[in-house]
């Protein structure tokens, strides 16, 4: 039986809006105020780690600092109902000084700071202003998905300020794909949509798969930009002295079922089984455990073939995954569904070779480069790794010849089509 008749697979993928030109870089920006929602970063920064959408959420706040100007201001939710502004100068502090730390690994030192502004603003948050008569209308960016959640308080905000909402939507996923999430996760998304297409004035989308996805939902006529998720070049620290000098293999993500970590594991299973006494090439894993994990944790804790051969390092800094990126044989993605997948993006932009599942978000990073594999085919990505791990492997090489023609996503192109796209918004209604 086919993975679609399974239903673990997306569904066939319809031709993405358009997307708009990038806007020039020497075109000064000239559109409304743009309020970007921090809530996200603040409570991860004191919590010591960043996810994707973080990471996200930083490179917006990031370049919109550069671009933007005196137009931008940061704004959070106090999770009682009600938006306020961020003192600007010690967030935009904040803000220049989470990338470096979390590149050096001493992000956990700024969660005094984070805390002082996220407990202080649910505190004493100051109002959201109120434009003045002929002023053009704020807009109310929202890259996170927080706190869309809150369908009434946000619709308060709007009527009250006049302001407009432009939220990024990173993914369908836990509508489209339950089994892969919590019930409660499932439940938000839905509210969030409904926030989304009850008051959204455009809606921005991280990539043309999750854009042809998200198109049917909304209102018709109502603005829609694809606009690919940058990637950020990062200095890359050594390997872990467990891994120096061997050939590996690397897997990065949060792990839970959407990713298939299960399918990895077997396979390596079968790899120590195929090798009897020869070498192995490791499997390293990066990201936190995640939900509904039985099985997987049980092979990772508890099985003794696999312990000598699997590395699980957890949640590491970016400057970590940048030296494993450049060490691996290859980055191991065989997800059933992903909104983007910028571990590919990275992977390639570094020069590491890519095994992904074969779905909609990776083949459009990955166009023509990366090998795409059925992700229930365990004899075909058993294969591959095997072609991957051997010191003379054609079908490597052949994908490094490949990577020379491809170009990574930047965030100077993502956020001059965000600022054009805002630019375009009509100044009423």
């Amino acid at each position: 039986m086919t993975p679609a008749a399974l239903g673990l697979l997306e569904a066939p993928v319809a031709p993405a809006p358009p997307r708009l030109p990038p806007r020039p870089a020497w075109r000064p920006f000239a559109g409304p105020p743009i309020w970007l929602d921090l809530s996200r970063l603040l409570w991860r920064v004191f919590r010591g780690t960043l996810t994707g959408v973080d990471r996200v959420e930083l490179a917006y706040a990031e370049h919109l600092l550069a671009e933007a100007g005196d137009r931008l201001r940061f704004v959070a939710f106090d999770y009682r109902g009600s938006f306020g502004l961020l003192p600007h100068a010690r967030t935009a502090a904040l803000v220049r000084a989470v990338g470096p730390a979390w590149q050096a690994g001493t992000l956990a030192r700024l969660a005094p700071q984070a805390l002082a502004l996220f407990a202080g603003s649910l505190a004493r948050l100051r109002p959201l202003p109120r434009p003045a008569i002929g002023a053009p209308r704020p807009v109310y960016l929202n890259v996170s998905h927080h706190p869309l959640a809150h369908t009434e308080a946000v619709a308060r905000m709007l009527a009250r300020t006049g302001a407009r909402l432009v939220p990024l939507v990173h993914d369908l996923i836990p509508l489209d794909f339950p089994e892969y999430v919590a019930t409660a996760e499932t439940l938000r998304h839905q509210r969030r949509m409904a926030t989304i297409t009850r008051h959204a004035s455009a809606v921005i989308a991280n990539s043309g798969a999750t854009a042809s996805l998200l198109a049917p939902l909304l209102p018709p006529g109502l603005p829609l930009l694809a606009a690919p998720l940058g990637v950020v070049p990062r200095p890359a620290a050594a390997l872990p002295p467990a891994l120096q000098g061997l050939p590996f293999f690397l897997c990065l993500g949060t792990i839970e079922p959407r990713k298939n970590h299960l399918m990895l594991l077997h396979l390596w299973r079968r790899l120590v089984e195929e090798a009897g006494s020869g070498p192995v090439p490791k499997l390293v894993i990066v990201g936190n455990r995640g939900w509904d994990n039985e099985q997987v944790l049980d092979l990772l804790d508890r099985c003794a073939r696999l312990r000598p051969h699997v590395l699980e390092l957890g949640r590491v800094s970016d400057a970590v995954v940048a030296g494993l990126m450049d060490q691996a044989r290859a980055l191991l993605m065989p997800s059933f569904a992903e909104g983007f997948g910028l571990p590919v993006a990275e992977a390639l932009a570094r020069g590491t070779p890519v095994l992904c599942s074969d779905i909609a978000a990776h083949r459009e990073i990955g166009g023509a480069v990366a090998d795409y594999l059925d992700p229930l085919d365990l004899p075909a990505w058993l294969a591959a790794v095997q072609d991957y791990a051997a010191p003379t492997a054609p079908r490597r090489d052949a994908q490094l010849r490949r990577l020379k023609g491809w170009e990574a996503p930047d965030w100077p192109t993502h956020i001059d089509s965000v600022l054009g796209f805002i630019e375009e918004l009509a100044p009423a209604g």
